[in-house]
C-alpha cells in the first residue's frame, strides 16, 4: 500500500483507493469497518462517562430550579413585594460600581506599564497582580480595621491634633457602601488588568506612531486608538468582576449590605425556607447567566486581523520628572490597596499575637482545608482530564456540546451550589441510612451531609471549569500526529492516554491542581452552608473570628491563605512572561 493510501486509512477514509479493484476494496472498507466497530467500543465507554462527569457539574443547578419550582412553602409573592427589590438594587450597586471602578483601575494601569517605562514600572507590570492572592473579605476586614474609629490611622491622627471625639473631625466611614465598592475594586481588578494588558501588548506600533506623527498627545492616543482596540477585553474583565461581585458572602456580610447571596443566608438559615432560597439562588443563576454571556461576546469581539508579517511591539515611552512620578503613583494606589495595607495589618496581627497561632482549632482547621482542598483538586482534574479527553475521542456532536456546559458551574456562586446539593445528599442520605438500618439494624448516620463529602462534591462543581480550561488548551497545544501514530501501532485509548498524552501534560495538570487547590482554600459560602456541626476550615475560621471582631485571632489563618494565593499568583506571573517570550 502506498503512503498515500496509508494516510486514508488512518484518516478514516472509507472509499477504495484509486486504481484497485472492487472486490479488494470492499476488503478495505470490511477491514476499516472492524477497525471502527473496535474503536466504537472504548470510545462508547469514554463518551457515557463524559455525560455522567458533566450530569454531576450540571446536577446542583438543575436541582435549584426544581426546588425553586416545586417549593415546599411558595414565599415567591412575598419575597417580590419585600426583600427581594432591595436585594437585587444592593447587588447591583456592588457589582456596577465595582465593575467601573475596576475598569478604570484596571485599563488604567495596564495602559500606563504597556506604554511607558517609569520608576518600578518593570516590577509593578507584576506586582499589580499580587491582590489576586488575597480574598476579597480578607482585604475588606484588614482596611475596615485600619481606617476605622478604634483603628490605628484614626487613632494616630486624633493624638497628633489633639482631637478628642468623631464631633472634632471629618472622616468618611470605612463601613460604607462606597467603601465596599472601593475594596471590591481593589481585591478584583487584576482581572480587567490581565486581560487589558495582553490587548495593549497585541496592538501593533504602527497604529501608534502614525497617530504620533499626526500631533496626538497621550490622551488621545488613549482615548482614540488603545481604548477603542481593548475595549471588548475590558468589557471581559468587567464581566468577571461582576460575576464575582455577585457571588460575594464574605463582603456583603462585613459591611452590613443585603445582598441576593447573603438572602439566601438569611432566607435558609433563619426562615427555614428551602424553597426561598432556592427562588433566590435562580435569581441570581440569571443574573450570572447574563454575565457569562456578556463576557463569551467580549472574548468573542475581542479578536483582532492583522497583516501576515509579524507586528513590530509597542516601544515603550520613557516619562521623566512630574510625569514619572505621577505613574508610579497612580500604579501604587491600587496595589497599596488591594493587598499591601490590607496585607500588613493581618500580619502585623499576626505577628502582635504569636500566641494565636497556637490556639485551639487552628490545626484541626488547616487539617480540614488541607485534605479537603487536595482531595476535591485531584478529583476535579482527574474528571476534566477524563472529559475533555472523552470529548475528543467521541464522534457524536452531543459528547462535544457537553464540554462548554460544565463550565457553567465555575459561574455559579458557592452559596448556590449549597443550596442545590444540600438536599438532594440530604435526602440520599437519609434513603441509604434508612436501607442500612432495615439490612444490619445498624444506623451508618449522615454519611454525605454529616462529613466534609459534600464540600468536596460542591469545590468539584464550582471549580470544574478552571480545570477543564487548563487541561483542554494543552491537549490543544499537543500534535494529533502524535496520538494517531500510536493508534496505528495498537495503541487502545487508554494506552494513548497514559503513555502519549499524559507525560506531555505533566506541567499543565500540575498548574491545574494548584489553581483548584487555592480556590478551594479560599472559598467561603459553599463551606459554611454545607460544613457539618463544629468543622471549620480556614476560611470559615477567619470569618467566624473576624465577625466577632476578634481580628487577632482571625490572622493567623488569613495569613496562611495569603500565602496559598501568593503561591497561584507566582504561577500565574510565570505563565504570562513564559507565553510573552514565545510570542
Amino acid at each position: 500500500m502506498t503512503g498515500k493510501n496509508s494516510q486514508a486509512c488512518l484518516a478514516g477514509d472509507g472509499g477504495p483507493p484509486p486504481g484497485q479493484d472492487r472486490k479488494r476494496g470492499r476488503g478495505q472498507v470490511s477491514a476499516l469497518a472492524i477497525g471502527r466497530r473496535r474503536r466504537a467500543g472504548p470510545g462508547a465507554g469514554w463518551t457515557l462517562g463524559a455525560l455522567a462527569i458533566a450530569a454531576l457539574v450540571l446536577g446542583p443547578l438543575v436541582s435549584v430550579v426544581v426546588i425553586a419550582i416545586n417549593p415546599t412553602e411558595n414565599i415567591w409573592p412575598h419575597l417580590l413585594a419585600t426583600t427581594l427589590p432591595r436585594y437585587l438594587a444592593n447587588t447591583a450597586m456592588l457589582a456596577f460600581g465595582s465593575a467601573i471602578l475596576a475598569a478604570a483601575v484596571g485599563a488604567g494601569a495596564a495602559w500606563l506599564v504597556t506604554m511607558y517605562r517609569f520608576p518600578l514600572s518593570g516590577w509593578l507590570e507584576w506586582w499589580l497582580l499580587l491582590p489576586m492572592a488575597i480574598p476579597a473579605y480578607v482585604a475588606a476586614y484588614g482596611l475596615v480595621d485600619l481606617l476605622d474609629y478604634a483603628g490605628p490611622l484614626q487613632t494616630a491622627l486624633r493624638r497628633v491634633f489633639g482631637w478628642t471625639s468623631a464631633r472634632d473631625y471629618w472622616f468618611f466611614s470605612p463601613r460604607s457602601t462606597g467603601f465596599a465598592i472601593v475594596v471590591l475594586a481593589s481585591a478584583l481588578y487584576p482581572y480587567v488588568y490581565l486581560l487589558s494588558r495582553a490587548a495593549f501588548r497585541e496592538q501593533p506600533a504602527g497604529s501608534y506612531e502614525v497617530a504620533r506623527a499626526l500631533g496626538a498627545g497621550p490622551w488621545r492616543l488613549f482615548w482614540r486608538i488603545g481604548l477603542p482596540l481593548a475595549r471588548p477585553a475590558i468589557a471581559a474583565g468587567s464581566a468577571i468582576v461582576m460575576m464575582e461581585v455577585v457571588s460575594d458572602y464574605g463582603v456583603s456580610f462585613h459591611f452590613g449590605i443585603q445582598t441576593l447571596t447573603t438572602g439566601i443566608f438569611s432566607v435558609w438559615l433563619e426562615t427555614g425556607n428551602a424553597g426561598g432560597a432556592a427562588q433566590i439562588a435562580c435569581v441570581i443563576l440569571a443574573v450570572i447567566f447574563a454575565l457569562m454571556v456578556l463576557e463569551r461576546h467580549g472574548r468573542r469581539r475581542s479578536r483582532f486581523f492583522q497583516s501576515a508579517r509579524q507586528p513590530r511591539p509597542v516601544t515603550r515611552q520613557t516619562l521623566r520628572g512630574a510625569s514619572a512620578l505621577a505613574a508610579t503613583g497612580l500604579c501604587l494606589v491600587p496595589l497599596a490597596m488591594g493587598f499591601v495595607l490590607p496585607a500588613a495589618v493581618i500580619l502585623g496581627h499576626a505577628l502582635e499575637h504569636p500566641s494565636e497561632w497556637l490556639s485551639a482549632g487552628l490545626g484541626r482547621a488547616l487539617w480540614h482545608t488541607l485534605s479537603v482542598g487536595a482531595l476535591a483538586s485531584l478529583l476535579t482534574v482527574f474528571g476534566a482530564l477524563f472529559l475533555v479527553y472523552s470529548v475528543r475521542l467521541a464522534l457524536s456532536r452531543t459528547a462535544r456540546m457537553v464540554l462548554p456546559l460544565t463550565t457553567l458551574g465555575y459561574g455559579a456562586p458557592g452559596a448556590v451550589l449549597a443550596v442545590g446539593l444540600l438536599f438532594p445528599l440530604a435526602a440520599l442520605d437519609h434513603r441509604v441510612a434508612d436501607a442500612v438500618l432495615a439490612l444490619t439494624g445498624h444506623d451508618p448516620g449522615l454519611i454525605l451531609t454529616g462529613s466534609a463529602a459534600a464540600i468536596v462534591l460542591a469545590f468539584i462543581v464550582r471549580f470544574f471549569g478552571i480545570a477543564e480550561g487548563a487541561v483542554d488548551s494543552a491537549f490543544g497545544r499537543i500534535p494529533p500526529s502524535l496520538p494517531m501514530a500510536a493508534r496505528s501501532l495498537g495503541r487502545t485509548a487508554r494506552g494513548v492516554l497514559t503513555s502519549v498524552y499524559l507525560p506531555m501534560l505533566r506541567g499543565s495538570v500540575g498548574t491545574a491542581l494548584l489553581l483548584v487547590f487555592v480556590e478551594c482554600v479560599k472559598e467561603l459560602p459553599a463551606t459554611l452552608l454545607l460544613r457539618p456541626f463544629n468543622y471549620e476550615t480556614l476560611a470559615t475560621r477567619v470569618q467566624e473570628k473576624a465577625s466577632l471582631e476578634k481580628l487577632s485571632e482571625a490572622a493567623p489563618p488569613a495569613v496562611i491563605v495569603m500565602a496559598v494565593g501568593l503561591v497561584a499568583v507566582a504561577l500565574l506571573a510565570r505563565a504570562s512572561r513564559a507565553r510573552e517570550r514565545r510570542s
